[in-house]
């Protein structure tokens, strides 16, 4: 209650007609405003602030939400549930999603369809930008086992399907790094811990069924269908993909019958003259959008 008080002794004196200058006299004010006396004013300014006050003691009701289900963390009017498989699936991989803070908040994510596909065991979620080996002694052992993967594309990054034909330890353990393409960046470049597992990628031409939200190129790919794919691949069995694809392709298919609009991949709209936006100024994203055009990864 006290700053509210001390912000309205800081005011003008009250009663002053707007446009007034603090040395007119209360006659001239009255003359100029035409209004009530001085001290009509004021009791009635007196009598605006009592109410007012009143306003800030009154109980501030939280904002309901709307009730979730359990299981795929949707609103229960449009539960993903009947989508998903009956008993979660059997793997011997285990999955680790290192999630940037703000997908946690974003209503179309796909992590918690992920997780709702799989044992509990076998697929842990990790929210943080940064991780060393005091805040996180787990994820620290982790990255250190020699059958540990990280799924990040790249120049260093080897294709999946091709170094397990070769690896002489069998990969247990795979990392996916959910966020959007810069936010993933960050995190991979800035953790120490991630550039200790060995560093692979999916070569695929499948475009993304993920169409609600933008891409930056045309095979870009979400978490959920990254992690389909590469289980698919380290567990040699396709009905895994399908069955991890499935929850995806209701959600987006209820969002686009429900006003949605389909969302063109960044490399798409430039190539074809149609992004929205006027060119960047600054010469780095300036770069990318060239490389965009080029179809050139970044």
């Amino acid at each position: 209650m006290e700053p509210q008080k001390e912000a309205r002794t800081s005011t003008d004196p009250v009663g002053r007609a707007p446009g007034a200058s603090r040395s007119q006299r209360p006659d001239e004010e009255e003359r100029q405003g035409g209004g009530a006396p001085p001290a009509a004013a004021a009791v009635d300014a007196e009598a605006d602030g009592a109410s007012a006050d009143g306003l800030w003691e009154l109980p501030v009701e939280p904002a309901e939400r709307r009730p979730e289900c359990s299981r795929c963390s949707r609103p229960q009017k449009v539960c993903l549930c009947p989508f998903l498989p009956v008993h979660p699936l059997h793997v011997s991989t285990h999955l680790y999603i290192v999630q940037h803070p703000a997908e946690e908040s974003k209503v179309l994510r796909t992590v918690p369809l992920l997780a709702a596909c799989l044992p509990q065991d076998k697929c842990k979620v990790k929210i943080g930008r940064r991780f060393t080996e005091e805040r996180d002694p787990e994820l620290s052992t982790v990255c250190r086992k020699s059958d540990t993967l990280i799924l990040y594309p790249g120049a260093e990054a080897a294709n999946l399907e091709e170094f397990i034909l070769d690896s002489p330890v069998y990969p247990s353990t795979i990392i996916i790094i959910d966020g959007t393409w810069s936010q993933a960046k960050d995190i991979f470049y800035k953790n120490s811990l991630f550039r200790l597992p060995k560093q692979v990628q999916l070569k695929t031409s499948i475009s993304s069924q993920y169409v609600i939200r933008t891409q930056p190129t045309n095979t870009c790919l979400s978490t959920l269908e990254c992690a389909a794919i590469a289980l698919s691949i380290l567990e040699k069995n396709n009905y895994i993909q399908e069955t991890l694809l499935r929850p995806l392709q209701a959600l987006c298919s209820f969002q686009l019958q429900h006003g949605a609009q389909i969302r063109l991949s960044k490399e798409h709209l430039l190539k074809n003259g149609l992004y929205p936006k006027p060119m960047p100024k600054n010469k780095r994203k300036l770069r990318k959008m060239e490389l965009l055009m080029n179809s050139v990864k970044i």
